[in-house]
C-alpha cells in the first residue's frame, strides 16, 4: 500500500470493477460505521442516564466486552484464513453479518426493566453480540482487498473511498442522532434509538451483500490445514510487526478520544449540551474533510502512508495543546482549534491500513504465505485494544475523580481536568508515539522487494 519510488505506479494491467470499488467502500463504513458513529458517540452516556447503570458499571461493560472483542479478533482471522467454500476464504461471511449486526445494534439500546444486575447482564450480553458481530465482517473486508486488489494505487484509492464514507457516516451520526431519534419519537416511536439501527442496517445489507457479489478472491496462496493457526504464530515472530500493532492501537484510540470525549466536554467542561449538535458537527465536518480531501493531498505530497501520519499528527497535535488551554475561552475559537485539529488528525484511522497491507505482503514475500486474514486480525485485535481504553478508559478516569451523572454545571475541580485531559491533552500522547512507530518501521526496508514480488504476479485476470 504504502509507496515508494516505485510504489504508486501500477504494478500491471489491472481491471477492478467500480462497483467493487463503492461495496467494499461502503462495506465497514457505510451503514455499519454510521451504527458505530451512533454507538461510539452516545452509547456511554445513554448507560449512564437513560439505563441508569452507574459510570463504574457502564465502564466494566465497556472493559469485558472490548477485551472479548480484542480476543476473538485473532480467533476470526484464523478461521477466515482456513475457510473453504465454493465461494471462496472471505466471501461467505458478508452474507450473515448485516443481519446479526442489525439484531444486535437495536438491542443494545432497548432499556430492560430488570434490577441493576439484570440490566448489567442484558448489556454487557447485547454489546458483547454487538462487537462479535463487527469482529465476523471486519476481518474478512479488510482480508479480501489484498486478495482481490494487488496494485498499490487502486488500494489506495479504495482505501480513500472507504474514509470518506467512513467521515460522512461519522457526521451523520455524530452530528444528527439527538435530530434523527427526535424526529422518530416524534411520530410515534418510544425509542427513537431502534429505527435509527434498522435504516442502518438496511444500508449495511445492501453494501455488504453488494461485495460478496462483486469480489473475486485471486491473489491468494493455497492454505493447508492448520497452517492459518500457524501464519498467526509465524507473524508474531517478525519483529516488523510489533510497531504496526502499537501504530494500529495509537490511531484507534486517538480517533476514538475525538469522537467519544466530545458529548461529555460540552455537557460537562463547557456545562453547554445545547451546543453539543454543532460542536459534534465541527468535528464531524472536519472528519470528512480529512479523509476526502486532506487525505489524498498529504498521500500524494509527501508520498508514503508513513510520512503524511507523521506530518499530520504534528500539526493536529500543535492544535490540541492550544485548545487545550485556550479551549474554553470563547466557544468561537474552540470550534477553529478544534476543526484545524480534527482536519488533520481524523485520517490517521485510515492511513493506518496502509500498514496493513504492507504486512501483508510482507509475509508473503518473506514466507510464502497469504495470511490476509490473520494480519488483518492482528490490525482488528491491535484496533479493538485502543477501543477498550477509550470505551471503558473514559467512563473509569471521569469515576475515579468523582464524576456525577447529569449534574451539569456541578463537577469538582478533578472531574473537570481530566476532561480537558481527555478531549485535547491524550490525543497528543498517542499521536507522539504513533510518530515514533511509523518514524522507525522495519518494513519499509523491504518495499522494493516487495514490489518486485508483486511484479510478478498474475495481471489479475481471470
Amino acid at each position: 500500500m504504502t509507496e515508494t519510488p516505485a510504489v504508486g505506479k501500477s504494478t500491471g494491467k489491472e481491471q477492478v470493477s467500480t462497483a467493487f470499488k463503492w461495496f467494499h467502500a461502503t462495506s465497514v463504513n457505510g451503514g455499519a460505521m454510521l451504527m458505530a458513529a451512533v454507538i461510539s458517540s452516545y452509547f456511554s452516556l445513554y448507560m449512564t442516564d437513560k439505563i441508569g447503570l452507574a459510570a463504574g458499571t457502564a465502564s466494566l461493560v465497556m472493559l469485558i466486552a472490548s477485551l472479548w472483542d480484542a480476543i476473538n479478533d485473532p480467533m476470526m482471522g484464523v478461521i477466515a484464513d482456513g475457510t473453504k467454500s465454493k465461494w471462496g476464504r472471505y466471501r461467505p461471511y458478508f452474507i450473515p453479518a448485516p443481519l446479526l449486526l442489525t439484531f444486535f445494534a437495536c438491542m443494545i439500546w432497548v432499556i430492560p426493566n430488570f434490577g441493576s444486575t439484570g440490566k448489567f447482564i442484558w448489556v454487557l450480553a447485547m454489546y458483547i453480540g454487538y462487537g462479535m458481530t463487527v469482529t465476523m465482517y471486519t476481518m474478512p473486508q479488510m482480508a479480501v482487498l489484498p486478495a482481490c486488489v494487488k496494485d498499490n494505487t487502486i488500494r489506495n484509492t479504495i482505501i480513500t473511498m472507504g474514509a470518506g464514507v467512513c467521515a460522512f457516516a461519522f457526521t451523520i451520526g455524530s452530528t444528527f442522532t439527538t435530530n434523527i431519534t427526535s424526529f422518530f419519537n416524534s411520530i410515534g416511536f418510544s425509542n427513537g434509538y431502534i429505527p435509527l439501527m434498522l435504516i442502518c442496517g438496511v444500508f449495511a445489507c445492501v453494501s455488504f451483500w453488494g461485495l460478496f457479489a462483486t469480489s473475486k478472491e485471486r491473489y491468494l496462496e493455497p492454505v493447508k490445514k492448520g497452517e492459518a493457526k500457524k501464519n498467526l504464530v509465524l507473524a508474531f515472530r517478525h519483529k516488523e510487526i510489533w510497531p504496526n500493532i502499537i501504530a494500529w492501537i495509537m490511531a484507534s484510540m486517538g480517533y476514538g478520544m475525538n469522537f467519544s470525549t466530545s458529548v461529555y466536554y460540552c455537557m460537562y467542561y463547557l456545562a453547554r449540551p445545547d451546543l453539543i449538535t454543532i460542536y459534534m458537527g465541527v468535528i464531524s465536518v472536519a472528519a470528512l474533510l480529512s479523509m476526502v480531501v486532506f487525505m489524498p493531498i498529504f498521500l500524494k505530497f509527501f508520498k508514503t502512508g508513513q510520512k503524511a501520519i507523521i506530518v499530520s499528527q504534528v500539526i493536529s497535535m500543535v492544535f490540541y495543546v492550544a485548545a487545550f488551554f485556550l479551549g474554553s475561552t470563547n466557544f468561537v475559537l474552540l470550534c477553529v482549534l478544534t476543526f484545524i485539529a480534527s482536519c488533520t488528525s481524523c485520517m490517521q484511522n485510515a492511513l493506518v491500513n496502509v500498514l496493513v497491507n504492507d504486512f501483508i505482503d510482507f509475509m508473503q514475500l518473506k514466507d510464502g504465505v497469504s495470511a490476509n486474514g490473520v494480519i488483518s486480525s492482528v490490525k482488528g485485535f491491535a484496533q479493538k485494544c485502543g477501543n477498550t481504553v477509550v470505551a471503558s478508559g473514559i467512563l473509569f478516569m471521569l469515576g475515579i475523580v468523582g464524576y456525577i451523572p447529569n449534574a451539569v454545571g456541578q463537577q469538582n475541580g478533578a472531574t473537570m481536568f481530566m476532561l480537558n485531559f481527555l478531549k485535547f491533552g491524550f490525543p497528543c500522547i498517542t499521536g507522539i508515539i504513533l510518530i515514533l512507530c511509523c518514524k522507525f518501521n522495519p518494513v519499509s526496508r523491504y518495499y522494493g522487494e516487495i514490489e518486485a514480488m508483486k511484479a510478478k504476479m498474475g495481471n489479475g485476470e481471470e
